[in-house]
Formats: C-alpha cells, sequence, structure tokens
C-alpha cells in the first residue's frame, strides 16, 4: 500500500482532491484510490488550517468552469500554496496555481484538448 495505510480507509488521507465543483472530482478520487493512495474529496475553500490538521501529503485541486479571474469565482485559502505540499492543478486549480505565482493566461477558442505551453523562467 503506497500510502501506508495497509487498506486502512478509517486512516487519514495521503491526499486531498479539493473540488472547485469539476465534473470529474469522483473519477479523479477513483482514479487515485486505484493507485491504493487514500484520498478524500473537501470543497475548494477548505482552509489550509483543515489540510494540515488532515496531515495530508498532496492536493489535486481539481477542475471547474470558472475562471479565477471572474468576479463570482469560487473562494479558496490561499494558504495552501505555502504548506509546501505538492499540488496537481486541474483545469481551475492550474489557473489557481497560476494566479498565485504571478503567472497569466489568455482564454483561447477551445478549451479542451493538448496545447503547447511556454514557460518563462525568471
Amino acid at each position: 500500500d503506497v500510502d501506508g495505510n495497509n487498506g486502512d480507509l478509517t486512516a487519514k488521507p495521503s491526499l486531498l482532491i479539493l473540488d472547485a465543483g469539476a465534473q470529474y472530482g469522483k473519477l479523479i478520487d477513483r482514479k487515485v484510490r486505484e493507485l491504493n493512495i487514500h484520498s478524500e474529496i473537501l470543497p475548494l475553500n477548505t482552509s489550509a488550517e483543515e489540510i494540515v490538521r488532515s496531515q495530508a501529503k498532496a492536493l489535486i485541486i481539481s477542475g471547474g468552469p470558472n475562471s479565477v479571474y471572474a468576479a463570482d469565482a469560487p473562494a479558496y485559502d490561499p494558504k495552501i500554496f505555502s504548506l509546501g505540499l505538492p499540488i496537481l492543478g486541474i483545469c481551475y486549480g492550474m489557473q489557481m496555481i497560476n494566479k498565485e505565482f504571478g503567472g497569466n493566461f489568455q482564454k483561447s477558442i477551445r478549451e479542451d484538448g493538448q496545447y503547447d505551453i511556454e514557460i518563462e523562467t525568471r
């Protein structure tokens, strides 16, 4: 068992999925569990303090249909990015990471599929 829980689902999750309204949140959870990694889905606005208490070792921020620049963008605790945990952002989650670390992006005509990206290093 990768996370050391030996199949004990009452154990602390190794990975938290912060849900930003993705239609694939439960699929992500299932795929992670198929890898024998205990995961738990929590709302996007889960506090950094709650994440610390969970003793999770990593985060996935799942997608959603919104833009981080929208007036009604889902709320989140920006302190999650200073916890020192690995974070995978999918869709809206990637927008959050990009925004928090000073990046920017533009909406394109198509929003799915493969894309070429450019990464500028400082």
